[in-house]
């Protein structure tokens, strides 16, 4: 189930969207703030919660969860250990 999607909010073919910045609001949510303006609150609790890769349930730990940057745009964790399109980002479209 999609929460808070907007179909307006989607990416056209020709934009180009990087995140600019990300920030911790609890838990396992973010709000990232992207290079057009657009702000998304993702919660990711839902997606680590449900994956069986012990590899990505290992970010459900609040220490390695909070070990995101932003490289080049993108959202991701120990050296791309995890990552998500950030087309799905904008679009606050995260599935397990």
């Amino acid at each position: 189930m999609r929460k808070n999607w907007d179909k307006s909010k989607m990416i056209s073919e020709d934009q180009i969207v990087k995140i600019e910045k990300a920030k911790h609001l609890g838990d396992h949510k973010l709000k990232l703030s992207f290079n057009d303006g657009t702000e998304q609150t993702i919660d990711f609790s839902h997606f680590l919660s449900n994956s069986l890769n012990p590899l990505i349930r290992k970010y459900l730990n609040r220490n390695e969860f909070m070990k995101y940057k932003i490289d080049e745009g993108d959202l991701e964790w120990n050296d791309y250990d995890l990552c998500f399109p950030v087309a799905d980002l904008y679009e606050n479209n995260i599935r397990p």
